[in-house]
């Protein structure tokens, strides 16, 4: 797994099949025209949570509401919580163990684009759930409650804290794979975690656990919602709006895309040229860099969801308001960005996972597997993906927040006031680009 820490937004301005300024000016003008339709043909409010959507059929309600399907995904996720402690604990502090693959991979990227197909994976496989689920019944208490109420002038700001951790340490610790460091992160999160799930019950997982937060975020643009108990297929865009509002959501998507862009930044040639030129030290430039780029981010889009008259709600609620609008963009910038990585990496922790002792077993069958890179050998359509990712991922973000602008801004503000918030979205649309490409 030699390449674990490398480029993930693997490609260049020679992978493309049209120059870079020319797809970043189709993709601009994608959003403009995108929302001069909507200006013309978008005159009310087309998506409510409460009435949109269908019933699933009833056979696969059945099978989703059952508890034996509840309980098999319950047990599958402790299964794979429990072989990777193992890995992380007995195994070898080797690229080749599988812990650092999980860790970096599959839960970072393979959860939330695995929650846009099939709802919200992490919710239902949470091993601190399940954990907190057990000391709950041992102790004869209810895991939804826990001894306080939690606060609600908190929100999502804790999740968007434990995510910016983990950016943090994947993208910024000197010593991302280095075993005792991902073994002393994975048992703090886990330490958090049970702690709060005693303190505030489940409710604590909804707002705190970052994995979750970012798994329930993404399974807003499946297909999948849940309304009286009962499953519903609905587009994603109106699933999007069933988002519930809460504080600190500006920061949790602030600091998604922020970090996104600030790992394509890390790898240019201009970023690297200026640390080694620097009389600062890496990693203080690097720290310096994370923080400015998702605090950056997260001050876009608020100013940009705040330069507009309103009457409904206070201008400081708006970012919150309006930040799942953000949500299909950060799904976009993690297909453009990590799509590749997920691919091949993927396969690799796979084939790793054979042998988690680093004692050279095959566990299950896959240690003689090679890794398939296909998409390493096919460039231009790799390159063609990521374009077309993050322009469509805009393109519903700009659908989105006009959506909600019907609802929310004064009737003669409807249009003028989305102007600053389309503003944002084109400098993300460009710099986005830029910065993947230019990687």
């Amino acid at each position: 797994m030699d390449n674990l820490v490398e480029a993930h937004g693997i490609g260049g301005q020679a992978d493309l099949p049209i120059s870079l300024e020319l797809a970043i000016s189709g993709a601009v003008a994608a959003l403009v025209v995108s929302f001069t339709v909507l200006a013309l043909a978008w005159r009310t409010p087309r998506f409510d949570a409460a009435t949109s959507g269908r019933p699933a059929p009833g056979w696969l309600h059945r099978i989703v509401a059952s508890t034996a399907f509840k309980v098999a995904l319950r047990a599958f996720g402790f299964a794979v919580f429990a072989f990777t402690a193992m890995a992380a604990v007995a195994g070898r502090n080797l690229l080749t163990n599988p812990a650092f693959g999980i860790f970096y991979v599959l839960l970072w990227v393979g959860v939330p684009l695995a929650s846009v197909l099939l709802g919200p994976v992490w919710k239902a496989i949470s091993p601190v759930r399940t954990i907190n689920w057990v000391f709950a019944k041992l102790s004869g208490s209810d895991p939804d409650t826990g001894v306080f109420e939690y606060p609600e002038r908190l929100g999502v700001w804790p999740a968007a804290l434990g995510l910016y951790a983990f950016v943090w340490m994947e993208l910024v610790y000197s010593s991302p794979t280095d075993l005792a460091s991902v073994r002393f992160w994975c048992a703090a999160y886990v330490a958090v975690m049970l702690v709060g799930g005693a303190l505030f019950g489940n409710r604590f997982y909804e707002r705190a656990d970052p994995f979750e937060v970012l798994s329930t975020l993404c399974a807003k643009l499946s297909v999948w919602g849940v309304r009286d108990e009962r499953l519903i297929v609905r587009s994603p865009l109106a699933n999007l709006d069933s988002i519930e509002i809460r504080r600190g959501l500006v920061g949790v998507v602030g600091v998604l895309f922020g970090s996104t862009a600030y790992d394509s930044f890390r790898e240019s040639t201009r970023w690297v040229k200026f640390i080694q030129g620097s009389d600062l030290s890496a990693s203080v430039l690097n720290n310096l860099g994370l923080l400015t780029f998702c605090v950056a981010a997260t001050a876009i889009f608020a100013a940009g969801s705040m330069l507009t008259p309103v009457d409904r709600v206070a201008r400081r609620e708006l970012p919150d308001q309006f930040a799942h609008s953000i949500v299909p963009i950060v799904v976009g910038y993690l297909i453009a960005h990590y799509f590749r990585y997920l691919f091949e990496v993927g396969q690799q922790t796979l084939i790793y996972a054979s042998d988690p002792l680093g004692k050279g077993q095959d566990w299950f069958g896959t240690g003689d597997l090679a890794v398939n890179y296909w998409f390493t050998f096919h460039t231009q359509l790799l390159a063609t993906i990521k374009v077309g990712a993050v322009v469509i991922g805009h393109v519903l973000g700009v659908v989105a927040a006009h959506d909600r602008a019907i609802k929310l801004l004064p009737r003669a503000h409807q249009l003028t006031g989305q102007l600053a918030l389309l503003v944002a979205m084109i400098a993300f649309t460009a710099g986005g680009l830029y910065l993947l490409f230019a990687a």
